[in-house]
């Protein structure tokens, strides 16, 4: 694909304004232009000689992508694609060109190649830039026998309500920023370039907040994220980073489940603070579990009241979300959703929930069917999107791209 930057100057006869037909119009065309030449002058050698602060860049170059060891940023945009009729290969490496290429700039406060809203990316606010791909990638590219054996849509479980709008995809932006205008003009740059070779399936925004120093909480008003595995542990290294063993062009990346869980607030608002806090098995002021004083404190599963009643409820969120060995830790990363809700209802509200692991199939699973049997908080959340990817491993050095190892090893 050969990509060109759109003209300064546009021709007379497409219709457009240029510098002749504004000036031939003077102060008329200028009003119906919605600008002022001198203002507009002004204001491009302004952006011009603006320069990102490096305080809000996150690097794009390294053995990993970008967006998932990174320190989570308040929003966040996962944008799935479907493949046109007729892509073959070579459109899908020029697609992990393009995006290389486009994020590189995008995520450093530099405008894509054929950007149009060039000063929209002076800011970029700590953006990431991280490309997954879906299972027919592998098909189309006559690569099966590389697809990892865990790469395939999760197995359905009854509490799914599973919406076609929000399920699988062919190939994945999520795209993070500490400012709405960052994600949305990245998400836009992005996906205009390849629109020949792809459709958009779905797009999913969301967010989170939080004070300083404190974990974001979700829209039931419970403290989101803790327990969590701490980006450059060893943990970290062994349970999310991929080593390459199964599938060597994999080394250095790993796997991303993106569910889309709908809340029933309105109903949740109807139970009393301790209903909230033994279905979820911590105390929402400060998210300690129901055995200790604070956050962090490890649960006590065990522990029973005077009367023997355990203190944390077996079916309570937590219980059923603990790991029970190991090798069933994952990395996880939720977002907020707060969509326009459909007539006659008060909310259409949620949570994105990302996990990212080394192998779905012996860390996610597990845990995902155990809250499936029997979860507590299943009574007001229901799974209504699914979708697995694989993730590559990052970009080392300019002159390579997202997926280089899959494609050319």
């Amino acid at each position: 694909m050969t990509r060109r930057r759109p003209p300064t100057v546009a021709d007379p006869r497409d219709g457009r304004i240029n510098r002749r037909r504004l000036l031939g119009g003077g102060a008329a065309a200028a009003g119906a232009a919605g600008i002022g030449w001198g203002a507009a002058t002004l204001a491009g050698r302004q952006s011009d000689e603006r320069a990102p602060a490096a305080a809000a860049l996150e690097p794009f170059y390294g053995e990993h992508q970008a967006g998932i060891a990174t320190e989570p940023q308040s929003h966040a945009a996962f944008v799935a694609f479907d493949l046109r009729a007729g892509t073959h290969r070579d459109d899908i490496v020029g697609i992990l060109k393009i995006w290389t290429d486009d994020a590189a700039r995008l995520t450093q406060g530099t405008a894509a190649l054929a950007d149009t809203e060039p000063e929209l990316a002076q800011r970029p606010s700590r953006l990431t830039v991280t490309v997954g791909l879906g299972p027919r990638i592998f098909t189309v590219a006559g690569l099966e026998q590389r697809r990892p054996s865990w790469l395939r849509p999760l197995p359905p479980f009854e509490i799914d309500r599973l919406e076609p709008a929000w399920n699988d995809g062919d190939l994945l932006l999520q795209i993070c920023a500490d400012e709405v205008t960052a994600v949305s003009h990245a998400v836009r740059a992005l996906s205009k370039s390849v629109g020949s070779l792809v459709s958009v399936r779905w797009v999913q925004r969301g967010f989170r907040n939080a004070a300083p120093g404190q974990r974001p909480r979700n829209l039931m008003g419970q403290v989101d994220g803790t327990v969590n595995i701490a980006p450059g542990t060893t943990d970290f290294t062994r349970l999310v980073w991929d080593d390459g063993a199964a599938q060597p062009w994999l080394a250095g990346g790993t796997s991303l489940v993106l569910r889309r869980i709908a809340m029933k607030l309105d109903t949740w608002d109807e139970i009393d603070r301790e209903g909230r806090e033994l279905t979820v098995g911590r105390t929402i002021a400060t998210g300690a579990p129901l055995t200790g004083t604070r956050e962090l404190d490890e649960a006590d599963f065990a522990a029973v009241d005077k009367y023997g009643i355990p203190v944390i409820p077996p079916g309570s969120h937590i219980a059923r979300a603990h790991h029970t060995h190991d090798g069933e830790r994952f990395l996880r990363r939720g977002y907020n959703y707060d969509d326009s809700p459909a007539p006659g209802q008060t909310s259409n509200s949620g949570l994105l929930f990302t996990a990212f692991q080394r192998d779905v199939d012996a860390q996610y699973l597990p845990v995902q069917q155990r809250l499936a049997q029997f979860d507590a908080l299943n009574v007001w959340t229901t799974p209504v999107g699914s979708a697995v990817f694989v993730i590559p491993p990052g970009v080392r050095a300019p002159g390579g791209y997202l997926g280089q190892s899959l494609f050319e090893s």
